[in-house]
Formats: C-alpha cells, structure tokens, sequence
C-alpha cells in the first residue's frame, strides 16, 4: 500500500521528503523523529448509529473533545472506529491513520475534517499508510491529493 502512495503522489506530481523511523504509533513517538511542518494527529471515527466515518486531522498534540466535534459537525455521538472498520474503509491498521489512506475509500464513505490550523503551516505531516515511515508535503499539496481521492473536506476549529 506504501508504493500506491508514492506512484500517486508521483503523478499529482507532489513532491515530499521521506524519512524512515522506528514505528511510531503516537504523536510522542514522532517528537524524537524531528521533522519540519505540522506533526498531525489523524483519528478515525464513527457516528453512533455506525453508518457515517470521519478522519480528523488535528494538529499537534490537541485534545479533541468528541461531543464538542459532534456538536460541530451536526452528527450523533462520535467515537473511535474499530480495527475492522479502520479495514474496511481506508484499508489500515492502527497507528498508520493518514489522509492517505483515502485512495483506499473508493465509495467516499469517509468525511474528511481538517483542523483549521493546519491553515497556518506551509507543510504537514503523515505516515504514508504505514508507521515506519513519515512524509512530508506541502499542505496546499495535501489538499490536491484530498480532491484526488473524490472526497471532499472541511475545516474545523478544533
């Protein structure tokens, strides 16, 4: 699934810088890794009635207050997506979220939400769907490969 990343990334023609690391499956794991850009926190989540799928990119090391996201967003009550659907949706195992697993998301189930920081960054972030590795982008390049995959985004004050 990584080489799918690149072989996209490559024609979008988006350049990235690749650095390899130890597994990183928390954002305090990626600290002593030392990029440049905006360290993203990508969560993947589901309405209460399972029938709606969000990954939310969050910048830094914010707390994101699930009922104050729900009240945002105008859905039922938000929480964490199991390991299966993480599977099935975006084709991913924990620890790996990221915007880039969306070329896996053919249907365009999942919503995309963006915290508004991200605004404020020239470059992001994000494990190439998997956690041995991280790269970084441009975010205006983020979102070409956001509109590639056919899902839309919104940004939100987190």
């Amino acid at each position: 699934m990584e080489n799918k990343v690149y072989k996209v990334l490559e024609d979008l023609n988006i350049a990235f810088e690749k650095c390899e690391h130890e597994p990183a499956h928390t954002m305090e794991d990626l600290k002593t890794v030392g990029l440049e850009g905006a360290e993203c926190k990508n969560l993947f989540l589901r309405n209460y009635k399972g029938n709606r799928h969000y990954l939310v990119v969050v910048v830094g090391d914010k707390k994101v207050d699930l009922k104050e996201l729900t009240e945002k967003i105008g859905d039922t009550k938000l929480s964490f997506a199991s390991e299966k659907r993480l599977d099935k949706y975006l084709g991913l195992k924990p620890g790996s979220v990221s915007p880039f697993g969306l070329i896996n998301d053919e249907s365009g189930a999942v919503d995309v939400i963006l915290d508004d920081e991200i605004k404020n960054y020239d470059r992001a972030n994000f494990h190439p769907c998997i956690n041995t590795v991280t790269l970084t982008v441009n975010t205006e390049d983020l979102y070409k490969y956001i509109d590639y995959t056919n899902h839309e985004y919104s940004f939100i004050k987190m």
